[in-house]
């Protein structure tokens, strides 16, 4: 970012360095998205009680309605980050610049509806709709997927062009204060194609993208044929961020299909990450991958974590499965705790969430691990034993003093209804872990949201008050 420098003031959730967002006040709201997968219910930004001291928690306690329907909610975020307090560059008062507005991309509409949480936390209220066609007109994209508040901007990655179908995707640039659409954020793409997520790495002047696929690639589901033709993402992008032009890529290798979550380390001098793949199609293993900066400038990936296949009856499987005779892991998220400690892994087929030990990026460590659903194993939750559970940790959210871990169970409706034709239903839970105790996790019992409670639809992402590992950059060690 560019600009004079914003005073610690300006936000009390605005945080100079990762050991001060670890040590400040935990969190007492959650935010979730939930979306109708038929299409015909308004989609809603869900509020969630986590202040463990409440009578109401575990609890829903506010819900926001979209004005439109079939937008499908995915990923969200906040408008600004910690990365606010050491530079500002945002237009009209820097001091005035809070953590505010959650905006929440439709993946199927391309709407981008702004939601204000300033007057009452538990009940945010609409405050402007971005429309699909300013996006197409003004940056060239549709199907916005992930937004970051950025150095000059809020950094919309989209998946596709402005035509609503094909490619190339890329990031649209918003506006930090109207959120009008800017402009398309590349000057100069080079060889890239598709896109997914985006961050980047602020001291370095990088941004780092992924790569998934076009819509008309991933709306009706995974495309076999795509699949083991190696046309899914197999590429990571490294980029000058200053200036919007591509610099490097790196092909991990065609049987790696579906580069998805990018985690760098929260320290702002670190010139690592990590990267989830969904899939190798050599024998449906998935992995995870780190990113790291070499001597002389260039950008260097290697393989640190793999997660086999688990072997199962064919009966047990759904028919897309059933030819292969095992259950692929399915890594669909990530999450890196803000002391860049440990890597939560989300195995959206087996059911399972792993924990690493990363104090070794280079050396990852297992050091714990909950099942809940999954394909074949449908692991019930501690609160309700007899409810075998469809659907598997898919989206995991960290806390920022990294002792709390959320999950929900919905991956993308059209792939949801592949891996768990029966239904995926709808869940949240909560996870507890002790770093000072060298980490484990264990399930909160009180923390289990299901069935009615989200009244039909389908919940997706998290999002934490004050911020969370995966949402916030930090300038200053």
């Amino acid at each position: 970012m560019t600009g004079q420098a914003v005073q610690a003031t300006s936000d009390p959730t605005f945080y100079r360095s990762p050991a001060d967002a670890v040590a400040a006040p935990p969190e007492t709201l959650a935010y979730v998205v939930a979306f109708d997968r038929a299409g015909r219910k308004a989609d809603a930004l869900v509020t969630v009680d986590v202040d463990r001291g409440s009578a109401s928690y575990g609890r829903v306690v506010g819900w926001s309605e979209l004005p439109t329907t079939g937008d499908e909610l995915h990923h969200f975020g906040w408008n600004a980050c910690s990365s606010a307090i050491g530079h500002a560059g945002h237009g009209g008062d820097a001091d005035g610049l809070r953590r505010r507005f959650l905006l929440l991309p439709g993946l199927r509409s391309s709407n981008v509806h702004v939601f204000d949480t300033q007057a009452d936390p538990r009940q945010p209220v609409l405050h402007k709709t971005v429309t699909a066609a300013e996006l197409a007109e003004k940056a060239g994209y549709s199907r916005p997927h992930t937004s970051h508040c950025g150095p000059d901007g809020v950094y919309l990655s989209c998946l596709g062009a402005g035509d609503g179908s094909g490619g190339p995707g890329g990031i649209a640039l918003l506006d930090h204060d109207t959120f009008d659409v800017i402009r398309a954020w590349e000057t100069d793409r080079g060889p890239q194609y598709l896109a997914y997520d985006a961050w980047w790495h602020l001291g370095r002047n990088t941004l780092i993208s992924s790569e998934w696929g076009t819509p008309d690639m991933i709306e009706d589901g995974i495309d076999p044929e795509l699949l083991l033709g190696g046309k899914y993402g197999h590429c990571l992008h490294f980029w000058d961020l200053a200036e919007g032009r591509h610099q490097q890529s790196i092909d991990l290798g065609e049987q790696y299909q579906m580069v998805l979550e990018l985690r760098p380390s929260h320290d702002p001098e670190a010139t690592w990450g990590f990267v989830g793949v969904v899939v190798s199609t050599e024998d449906l293993s998935a992995s995870i991958w780190r990113w790291h900066q070499e001597d002389d400038g260039t950008w260097a990936v290697d393989k640190v974590i793999t997660v086999p296949a688990e072997p199962a009856d064919a009966a047990d499987l759904p028919p897309a499965l059933r030819p292969f005779g095992a259950v692929p892991p399915l890594i669909t998220d990530i999450g890196l705790s803000v002391d860049d400690r440990f890597l939560y892994v989300s195995c959206f087929g087996t059911g399972e969430l792993k924990q690493f030990d990363v104090s070794d990026p280079a050396h990852p460590r297992e050091t714990g691990s909950v099942r809940l659903g999954g394909i074949v194993g449908r692991v019930p939750h501690p609160a309700a034993p007899s409810l075998r559970l469809s659907g598997a940790p898919q989206m995991v959210e960290v806390s920022r003093d990294g002792r709390r871990i959320y999950v929900t169970n919905s991956l993308y409706g059209a792939w949801d209804d592949q891996f768990y034709p029966e239904g995926v239903g709808a869940w949240l839970a909560k996870l507890e872990t002790d770093p000072d105790s060298g980490g484990g996790l264990r399930v909160d019992g009180k923390c289990f949201l299901h069935g009615d409670d989200f009244r039909g639809l389908r919940p997706h992402q998290i999002r934490l008050e004050g911020g969370d590992a995966s949402s916030d950059s930090y300038c200053f060690r």
